[in-house]
């Protein structure tokens, strides 16, 4: 039975694929056209628009970490979980998803600037991509500039060999933003160490008081962890830390 089932299914193979392909030469063709919309064919909703879209979200991680203030905030909350010596606490996710919210608030009236001058003209084709360009790079390079040391902006224009400019304006992004970068990391690590100060005195306090005692083989930082915690939420020392991370970006 089973023999001249499999017998029959193999006959009909040769019909089903005549029809199957049949069905598929009478299938229409369809094809997507990314051009321009509307009745009026605006550049917001061209290609080249979807382009430049696509190009800025693939750079969105650089422009994240380089541009603005999320270094800065990132490793002051970094150097804030090391110098308590909680391990992964709080956890990166938790440290990240502050930075940013951090970063979107610092930089609001920035990026409010960069889309009322750049972003709705140009979505209204009223400007070209170009001219888009130049407008969005003017309030990133003023909140930068007023952000970067001399020094550092200094050795990468005699790097280039960069003519003194009249105004930040005319810097070139390719020296003000890795001179940001720079100056950035610069103050974060001088938060940091400032932060680093009062707990290094409670285990050094701690370590003193547990050698006088004879304990050596326990751990001081099974002592001095409690001791830090408690230190730190005494002070609010997370409002401490943001109410500084917000004032030194007020210049």
């Amino acid at each position: 039975m089973n023999k001249k089932l499999l017998a029959s299914l193999l006959g009909m193979l040769p019909v089903l694929l005549l029809f199957g392909t049949a069905a598929f030469a009478s299938d229409p063709i369809v094809s997507i056209d990314i051009g321009a919309g509307g009745e009026n064919g605006t550049v917001g909703a061209s290609s080249l628009s979807l382009l430049l879209m696509i190009t800025i979200l693939s750079l969105a991680p650089a422009i994240l970490v380089l541009m603005t203030c999320f270094t800065r905030i990132v490793i002051v909350l970094g150097f804030v979980r090391t110098s308590l010596g909680t391990q992964q606490m709080p956890p990166n996710q938790v440290l990240i998803g502050l930075a940013l919210f951090m970063t979107l608030f610092v930089m609001s009236p920035t990026l409010s600037q960069v889309n009322e001058q750049a972003l709705q003209p140009y979505m209204d084709g009223e400007i070209s991509q170009t001219e888009a360009l130049s407008k969005a790079a003017v309030p990133m390079k003023e909140f930068m500039y007023k952000q970067t040391r001399e020094k550092d902006l200094l050795l990468f224009m005699n790097y280039t060999k960069t003519e003194k400019p009249q105004t930040y304006q005319d810097i070139p992004l390719t020296v003000l933003v890795p001179a940001y970068a720079m100056s950035e990391l610069k103050t974060a690590f001088q938060m940091g160490f400032m932060i680093f100060i009062p707990f290094l005195v409670i285990d050094m306090v701690v370590a003193s008081t547990l050698m006088a005692m004879g304990m050596m083989m326990l751990p001081p930082v099974m002592i001095s962890l409690p001791f830090k915690i408690l230190l730190f939420v005494l002070v609010d020392g997370w409002y401490l830390v943001v109410k500084s991370l917000l004032t030194s970006f007020q210049t």
